[in-house]
C-alpha cells in the first residue's frame, strides 16, 4: 500500500506547518481512505554533517588498508578532558575503509546512540588500534541507496555551496527524519495509488487547495508536444481481447538522447523513492518510479539502441517464453498481453516484456545507455490482472493498471520523465513523439440528485449533492428539455434529471449508486445518522433458529465448546479413509479458491471440523470437546447453466435454472472428543471419552427438539467398523439414518493429528429437527408421591442390538416407568454360548398413587413378558 510523506504531498496541496502523520490520517478517514500505519523514520539519533579534518591511512596486517579520520562535527565534538581529542582542534576520531574522499570533504557522519536500518544502532567501539567515535556513512548504510563502494560525499550530491555548516543535522538534510503513512487503498480507489490522488483526497477533507500535477497545463516545462508523423512506430494487435476489450488503447512513446549513463539521481529524488519504500537504482528507473508514484502512471524505460520499430502490442503465442527483469524465464498464456518489437524487420518477433506487468531483460536500461525510449500506455485493467496473478508478479505498475489508470495522463507522465531526465541527466528530448489513443470518453451516468437523501437518509440539498459531484471533478449538463445547463461555476441545474459524466481518473464511476456513495463521503460519513429499525410486531426467531439455539445451548452445557470453521477442504477425504466410491468425494470445486490446497467445499463437517481439532492438539489441547452447526455442500442432482446477463430481469424458466444450479446445502451437527472426559481429581482415576460419549452428545441433541433416536451397529468411514453406531429417526413413512457416531479409525487418527482413539459424531441437524414434533410439548404434572425402584436382568442371543431390547424394556414397563437405563451387559459361561446379560435400572412412580409391591411385580412381569416376545429374552436367574 502506498506510503504518503507530509513533505511530498504539501507538493500538491497546502498542509499546515505542524501536521504530523497522525493529522493526516485522521484527515483522510473522513474521505473514506483507511490508513494501515504511522512508519517510523528509517534512522533515528544523531546524524550529521562532518568536516574531514584529516585522513591517515594504515595498512594492516590483512591486507586491509583503513583511514584514521579526525572529522569535524560542530557542536558534537568531543569535550576536552576526555582524552579523546588532540589538543588543538576539537573533533572527534573515526575509522573508516573507504576511500572515495580526502582531506577537507563534507561527509555524514552517525554518532554514537544513532540507530541506522537493520536496526544497524553506532556505538563507539575500538577497532584497528583506535576508537572509533561513529561511523562515515554511504547510501546503502543509510537506505537510501544501494551503493556501498563508497560513502557520500556531500559536495556530489549538493554541490560545493549547497553543503551546511559541520554538526547539521543530516537526517532533516537527506529527508531521513520524516514519519510517513500507509495507507489502505480500495480496488475501486485506484488514484489514490499517487501522491496526485492522496493530495486530491486530502484537499476534499480539509478544503485546502489543490493543485492537479496530472494536467498539461502544470507541468513544469510547459505542455507536452503534439504526436508526429515520424514518432516511434506503435502498434496494437489484439486479435483476441478478453471480454471484447482491447488490451491497449493508448500508447505514448518519447525518446530522450544523450543522457549522461553515470548521472545520479539527484538528493531529493532518491529521498522521495526510500520514503515510499522503494530502492533507488539509477536514473532512468528513479524517475520513471518516482513519476508512477507521483501521478499514478506506470512507466517504462527502454535502451533506444536495443528497440527495433514497430513496438506491437499483442497477445502471446503457445510456446513462447520471456525472461523478465527478475531472471526469471516465463512460460506464456495466450491471454498475456506482451509489449513486443521487431529485430530485422519481423514485425512483433521479440517479446519485451509482459504489458503493464513487468519488462524484459534484454532491452532494459544499463550503465552503458546514453539514449532512451520512454513508454506510457494505457492497458486493459482485466487482462493485466490475469497476467500478474498467472505469473505470481505483484509489481507496483499491475496493482495500478488493475485498479484503473486515468487514460487522459500518458502524455502528462511521459513529458514528466523527458523534463527530470534532461534536467538531471544530459540529455536532449527528441522531437519525435508517438501517441497511439484510442480511448473513449467516460460514458456519462443518467442521475437524480434526490436519490442521495433518498439512499442515504440524510436531507442532503440539491445544490449540495451537484457541488460535491463537481467537486471530484465530474462535469453535470441537463437531460430534458426545459431544464437549464449548468455551468462549470458552480450554478445549480433546474430541478430534474442531470447527465453526469465522470473524470478519466475515476473510472469507478459508472452508476448511480456510485455518485451517491461520493456524496454521502465527501459530505462525511460521521454525518449519517445511525438508526436502528424497529423490530416488526409479532415477529422473531423462526421455529428452526429457535430449535438449533436450544441444540447448542444442550451440548454446551454438556461441556463442549462451538467452533466456527471455513468450509474449504483439500485431502481430507483420503486422510479420512473414504473409499473411492464414497458419495462424499463428490464435491463442488471454486473457479477461485482462497487457497491452492483448499479448493473444494467440504461435504461434511467432519471435514473441517477434524481439522480444527488437530490444530488445537497441535498448540497442547489434548483435552478437546467440540462442535459445529453449520453447512455442507451436496452437488448431486446439481444442473449447471449459464448465468443469465444484468441487463434485464431473468425469465421464469432461467430462474429456475439458476434454481437447479445451486447445490444441496443441508445443515449438519458434529463433535469431536478427545482425552480425559472426565479429569483425574482428588475423587480418583479420571475417564476418558469413548464411543459413547459420541452417541449420548448426539442423542441429547435430537432429544432437545423432542426427537429420539434409535442407535444400532453401522459401519462408515472415518470410524472404527466396530465402534461405530448408526442413528436412526422414525417417521410416518418408515426409518432414516440421520447420522453416525462412535470411535474413529486409528489410521484416521494418524493421518489427522488426532490422539488415538479420539470420538466424534455427525448428524444432519435438518433431519432431526424435521422429525421433531410440530405441536408444542405438554408438560405432565410433577407426581408427589414415592419412587418405586427396579432392577430386572435379561438375558438374550448376542446378535440382538441392546437398544431393541431397551425398546422392549419400555414397552412392558409402560406409563408407570419414569427412566430406563441400561447399567450392566455380562457375558460368561454359565450363561451359556452365543448368550448376553443386559441388566436394566427401572424407575417406577404413578402420578396419584404410591405404588404397591404387587404393581411392581406386575410391571416386572409385563416386561418379562414383553421381552420374551419381541426378543426371545429371559429373565436371568
Amino acid at each position: 500500500m502506498p506510503y504518503v510523506p507530509l513533505t511530498w504531498l504539501a507538493e500538491h496541496t497546502e498542509v499546515p506547518a505542524g501536521t504530523t502523520a497522525a493529522d493526516l490520517a485522521a484527515a483522510l478517514v473522513k474521505v473514506g481512505l483507511e490508513p494501515e500505519r504511522i512508519v517510523p523514520p528509517a534512522v533515528t539519533g544523531p546524524l550529521v554533517v562532518g568536516r574531514v579534518l584529516s585522513v591517515a591511512r594504515e595498512a594492516q596486517k590483512n591486507g586491509k588498508t583503513i583511514n584514521y579520520c579526525r572529522v569535524d562535527v560542530g557542536g558534537h565534538n568531543d569535550a576536552p578532558g576526555t582524552g579523546k581529542e588532540p589538543a588543538d582542534v576539537p573533533s572527534r576520531g573515526i575509522v573508516c575503509g573507504a576511500h572515495n574522499f580526502s582531506e577537507g570533504d563534507h561527509v555524514v557522519v552517525a554518532l554514537p546512540g544513532a540507530v541506522l536500518p537493520g536496526p544497524f544502532p553506532i556505538s563507539s567501539r575500538k577497532t584497528y588500534g583506535h576508537v572509533s567515535d561513529g561511523m562515515i556513512s554511504s547510501a546503502r548504510e543509510l537506505g537510501i541507496g544501494e551503493d556501498h563502494s563508497g560513502i557520500i560525499v556531500l559536495e556530489e550530491v549538493l554541490g560545493a555551496e549547497g553543503v551546511p555548516a559541520p554538526g547539521t543535522d543530516a537526517l532533516a538534510l537527506l529527508g531521513l527524519g520524516e514519519e510517513v503513512l500507509e495507507v489502505n487503498v480500495t480496488p475501486d480507489r485506484g488514484y489514490c495509488f499517487s501522491m496526485r490522488g492522496v493530495a486530491r483526497e486530502y484537499a476534499h477533507s480539509t478544503g485546502a487547495r489543490f493543485t492537479d500535477p496530472g494536467l498539461p497545463e502544470n507541468l513544469p516545462g510547459g505542455a507536452p508536444p503534439a504526436a508526429t508523423a515520424d514518432g516511434f512506430a506503435v502498434e496494437v494487435d489484439d486479435a483476441a481481447p478478453l471480454g471484447g476489450q482491447p488490451g491497449c488503447d493508448r500508447f505514448v512513446t518519447r525518446v530522450v538522447r544523450g543522457v549522461d549513463p553515470a548521472a545520479a539521481s539527484p538528493a531529493w529524488l532518491t529521498e522521495r523513492l526510500v520514503q515510499a519504500g522503494m530502492r533507488p537504482i539509477s536514473l532512468a528507473v528513479d524517475v520513471t518510479n518516482y513519476v508512477m508514484l507521483d501521478l499514478g502512471q506506470p512507466l517504462h524505460a527502454y535502451d533506444l539502441a536495443t528497440v527495433a520499430e514497430p513496438i506491437v502490442v499483442r497477445r502471446a503465442t503457445t510456446g513462447e517464453t520471456l525472461t523478465t527483469l527478475d531472471d526469471v524465464e516465463r512460460r506464456l498464456d495466450p491471454e498475456d498481453l506482451l509489449i513486443t518489437d521487431s529485430p530485422g524487420g519481423a514485425r512483433g518477433a521479440r517479446v519485451l516484456g509482459l504489458a503493464g506487468v513487468m519488462g524484459g531483460a534484454d532491452t532494459e536500461v544499463s550503465a552503458g545507455t546514453t539514449d532512451i525510449l520512454v513508454e506510457a500506455a494505457h492497458f486493459d485493467p482485466v487482462s493485466v490482472a490475469r497476467t500478474a496473478r498467472r505469473h505470481k508478479l505483484p509489481t507496483e505498475a499491475a496493482k495500478r493498471f488493475e485498479r484503473g489508470v486515468d487514460t487522459a495522463l500518458q502524455a502528462v507522465a511521459a513529458q514528466r520523465v523527458v523534463d527530470l531526465l534532461v534536467e538531471h541527466g544530459g540529455g536532449t528530448a527528441d522531437r519525435r513523439v508517438s501517441d497511439l489513443d484510442t480511448t473513449t470518453a467516460p460514458a456519462p451516468v443518467v442521475f437524480d440528485p434526490a436519490q442521495a437523501p433518498r439512499l442515504v437518509g440524510v436531507d442532503y440539498p440539491r445544490e449540495q449533492v451537484l457541488d460535491l459531484l463537481r467537486e471530484i471533478g465530474c462535469t453535470i449538463a441537463p437531460v430534458a428539455a426545459g431544464l437549464t445547463t449548468a455551468d462549470d461555476d458552480g450554478a445549480d441545474d433546474a430541478a430534474g434529471t442531470v447527465t453526469v459524466t465522470p473524470p478519466t481518473w475515476r473510472p469507478d464511476l459508472v452508476g448511480p449508486a456510485h455518485l451517491v456513495e461520493e456524496v454521502a463521503r465527501l459530505a462525511g460519513y460521521d454525518e449519517i445518522p445511525s438508526v436502528l429499525p424497529p423490530a416488526p410486531a409479532g415477529r422473531g426467531l423462526t421455529r428452526s433458529q429457535r430449535q438449533r439455539r436450544d441444540v447448542a445451548r444442550a451440548l454446551a452445557e454438556q461441556g463442549l465448546t462451538q467452533v466456527l470453521s471455513y468450509p474449504f477442504i483439500g485431502d481430507v477425504h483420503d486422510k479420512m479413509g473414504l473409499p473411492a466410491d464414497d458419495p462424499r468425494r463428490r464435491t463442488l470445486r471454486l473457479v477461485n479458491p482462497l487457497a491452492d490446497d483448499a479448493p473444494a467445499l467440504r461435504t461434511s463437517l467432519l471435514d473441517t471440523l477434524l481439522d480444527t481439532a488437530r490444530r488445537n492438539v497441535g498448540r497442547g489441547a489434548t483435552e478437546l470437546a467440540l462442535f459445529e452447526i453449520g453447512l455442507v455442500t451436496r452437488p448431486d442432482g446439481m444442473v449447471a447453466g449459464a448465468a443469465p446477463g444484468v441487463a434485464r430481469r431473468p425469465s421464469q424458466a432461467e430462474l429456475a435454472a439458476l434454481h437447479a444450479a445451486v447445490p444441496a446445502q443441508p445443515r449438519h451437527l458434529a463433535g469431536v472428543l478427545a482425552g480425559q472426559r472426565v479429569p483425574d481429581g482428588v475423587w480418583g482415576a479420571g475417564r476418558p471419552g469413548d464411543w459413547a460419549d459420541a452417541v449420548e452428545a448426539a442423542r441429547q441433541a435430537a432429544c432437545t427438539v423432542g426427537v429420539a433416536l434409535t442407535v444400532r451397529a453401522g459401519a462408515l468411514a472415518p470410524w472404527h467398523p466396530g465402534r461405530c453406531a448408526e442413528l436412526v429417526v422414525h417417521t410416518g413413512t418408515g426409518e432414516q439414518v440421520v447420522g453416525h457416531a462412535g470411535e474413529l479409525h486409528p489410521k484416521a487418527c494418524e493421518a489427522l493429528e488426532l490422539p488415538p482413539r479420539t470420538v466424534a459424531f455427525e448428524l444432519d441437524l435438518d433431519a432431526v429437527l424435521a422429525a421433531s414434533p410440530a405441536e408444542p410439548v405438554q408438560v405432565a404434572p410433577v407426581s408427589t408421591f414415592p419412587l418405586a425402584k427396579e432392577d430386572v436382568a435379561l438375558v438374550v442371543d448376542a446378535a440382538v442390538p441392546a437398544a431393541d431390547v431397551l425398546a422392549a424394556v419400555r414397552e412392558g414397563a409402560g406409563e408407570l416407568a419414569e427412566e430406563v437405563r441400561l447399567f450392566d451387559v455380562f457375558t460368561g459361561a454359565q450363561l451359556g454360548a452365543g448368550k448376553k446379560s443386559l441388566a436394566f435400572a427401572l424407575r417406577l412412580r404413578a402420578p396419584d398413587r404410591t405404588l404397591t409391591a404387587e404393581e411392581t411385580a406386575a410391571v416386572r412381569e409385563q416386561i418379562v413378558e414383553v421381552a420374551g416376545r419381541r426378543v426371545g429374552a429371559e429373565l436371568r436367574s
